[in-house]
């Protein structure tokens, strides 16, 4: 194997701290080459056009598996073509606001963004990003209006959430984390199934505070061209899960505020599968398009 494409620049610090390892199982060399742009589509297609060698694969995030398909009229790659290797890792999303916020709580949140429909502001990553469907879903399970702010980028969307030009927003946890620690940002609550119990055991979970099932991942895997070899796709499926099973690795991971999400190629098809059905109905409630 010659390369692996990095679908989206924001996936590379994971897909090269995941590539030093698997090299030395592997017993090749890996070169990331990133493409970034079109939503990810320019290094999704990329992947999907390859020759079913084993020598380009991709990560690929849940933008490019899961929200795009319904996001955009047309593709240049069809999700469901690819060859599923495993899952790499996953990005925790919390509910924020900064430090000096008058909400203190996510039901104080609520109450205010109902109260007065549509004054709220909340910032995202950008028109599609898993923030801003992590609001969406928000918005519509909870019952309320509010201004959707897209950035381009995470980064700017935290610095005005931090400099209250926006009221709250969808964090990935990778991202906030410094700021969190440093006080400069509060989080109300996780949008994860148990509590984040290594890094913020004290921030409630989503269903702990009366929203059951409310669960949003940014997350990336490994997939190939449509016809990798079996024994290619076993053999890289068996080394990764190795691989994020290394206390070196998770160490490396879990310090940056994700987690690991070790696959086998049959169950990250079926994960990425169930939350491309689900965004689906996310995306299509809120009437959001990119094209």
């Amino acid at each position: 194997m010659g390369s692996a494409l990095s679908c989206r620049g924001g996936t590379d610090v994971i897909a090269r701290t995941v590539a030093v390892a698997l090299e030395k199982e592997l017993g090749q060399t890996l070169v990331i080459e990133n493409k970034p742009g079109g939503g990810t589509s320019i290094g999704a297609a990329a992947v999907a056009n390859a020759a079913p060698k084993g020598y380009v694969l991709g990560t690929a995030d849940s933008g490019t598996l899961a929200y795009n398909p319904s996001l955009y009229k047309k593709l240049t790659y069809d999700p469901a073509t690819f060859t599923y290797i495993g899952g790499l890792a996953r990005f925790p999303l919390v509910l924020v606001v900064a430090a000096d916020s008058p909400y203190q709580t996510m039901d104080e949140l609520i109450e205010a963004a109902k109260k007065e429909p549509g004054k709220l502001a909340a910032s995202s990553a950008g028109a599609g990003s898993p923030h801003h469907l992590a609001l969406e879903r928000f918005k519509q399970t909870v019952g309320i209006d509010a201004l959707h702010v897209p950035y381009k980028g995470a980064a700017p969307a935290l610095q005005d959430l931090m400099g209250k030009r926006v009221d709250f927003m969808f964090a990935d946890l990778g991202l906030s984390l410094s700021n969190i620690q440093a006080g400069k940002v509060r989080v109300l609550a996780a949008a994860v199934p148990e509590r984040l119990s290594n890094v913020l055991p004290d921030v409630p979970t989503m269903a702990e505070l009366g929203v059951p099932g409310f669960v949003a991942y940014a997350w990336q895997g490994l997939v190939g061209p449509a016809g990798l070899p079996e024994e290619v796709v076993g053999k890289v499926s068996a080394d990764l899960q190795k691989v994020l099973a290394s206390e070196e690795v998770k160490e490396k991971i879990h310090a940056m505020g994700v987690e690991v999400m070790p696959m086998t190629a049959e169950e990250f098809k079926a994960y990425s599968d169930k939350e491309r059905e689900d965004w689906a109905k996310v995306i299509e409630a809120g009437n959001i398009t990119l094209d």
